[in-house]
């Protein structure tokens, strides 16, 4: 298939960790969520990654807007999230984490089967992220969730954060014939894993088999050198987000100033329009990708069929 001149546009609206002392505009409840996913859309986001939060006891603390596998809490992101894009006219295909970290395989696979999302993340290896605590993501979990990922016709996205990782991707792809062509988010300038520079995104590009897809992200300071870099390399899509990044610049006086998710979408449009690249409508992001379009139910969410 020849290389499509589109470029898909992916919010990451607010990870497990980016706190509203960091960004005010980041979202922790499913309305604030469903709100800016709309806006979002509208902008030209054409996929939304979605994490959850919720409000927890933490070593004898209140903490308000604490990362979330809950599956109440998803359902409730999903369900909210279909609604306003109907209402709103507007269509982006939903992508749900599960970057569970240190909560059991279950947890992290159950929303898969009952909301049946088109897109979910795919962390094929372990690392100690930014040297300060370990991103685990075993061989066990990894194995079921490439099963669930096949049962449920779900398009995994592959988060790549080092050179390794590549080739446990496809690992996972052969071992379990997971079909359709395999889609890498390089996820650039995570402490421990691989630097965000143009040099290092070109190396591992340069790693991938002819049918596969990518996109690529830059997480703080390196945001916008990788969408540069990823633009000049033929990237496939962008991503953006406060997950990845809460700074939008400085202003005449050197202070800094904080961004949206729509001001950071708005930018990656920019980008790639300045790079005479075209941006890739929903739909456009499904035929690039092979993502078969799941039909969306607007009245009921049937349970999760996940077993261990």
């Amino acid at each position: 298939m020849a290389k499509s001149n589109k470029v898909m546009i992916q919010v990451c609206l607010c990870g497990a960790g980016t706190k509203k002392s960091q960004a005010p505009t980041v979202p922790y409840t499913a309305d604030e969520l469903a709100e800016q996913i709309v806006a979002c859309a509208k902008a030209g986001a054409s996929i939304a990654h979605i994490h959850v939060r919720e409000d927890k006891m933490v070593n004898g603390v209140m903490e308000i807007g604490y990362k979330s596998m809950s599956l109440e809490k998803f359902t409730e992101a999903v369900e909210k999230t279909r609604e306003a894009c109907k209402a709103a006219g507007v269509d982006i295909i939903i992508n749900l984490t599960t970057s569970g970290g240190e909560y059991e395989d279950h947890k992290r696979l159950q929303h898969l089967s009952a909301l049946e999302p088109e897109m979910c993340s795919f962390d094929p290896n372990t690392l100690n992220w930014a040297n300060s605590y370990i991103f685990e993501n075993s061989p066990r979990m990894l194995n079921k969730l490439s099963q669930e990922v096949i049962k449920c016709d779900i398009k995994p996205e592959f988060e790549v954060f080092d050179t390794g990782h590549i080739d446990s991707v496809k690992y996972y792809v052969n071992k379990w014939n997971i079909p359709g062509n395999p889609h890498v988010q390089f996820v650039m300038g995570v402490g421990g894993s691989m630097p965000g520079t143009a040099e290092g995104l070109a190396w591992m590009v340069g790693k991938l088999p002819e049918n596969y897809t990518w996109s690529v992200t830059g997480i703080g300071k390196a945001h916008v050198p990788m969408m540069l870099a990823g633009l000049a390399l033929g990237c496939d899509g962008l991503r953006v987000g406060l997950e990845d990044n809460v700074m939008f610049g400085k202003d005449a006086d050197g202070n800094k100033i904080i961004a949206t998710n729509v001001q950071l979408v708005e930018r990656a449009v920019q980008l790639a329009k300045l790079a005479g690249r075209e941006i890739a409508t929903a739909d456009e992001a499904r035929e690039i990708m092979g993502i078969t379009r799941h039909c969306l139910r607007d009245e009921t969410t049937k349970p999760s069929t996940y077993t261990e």
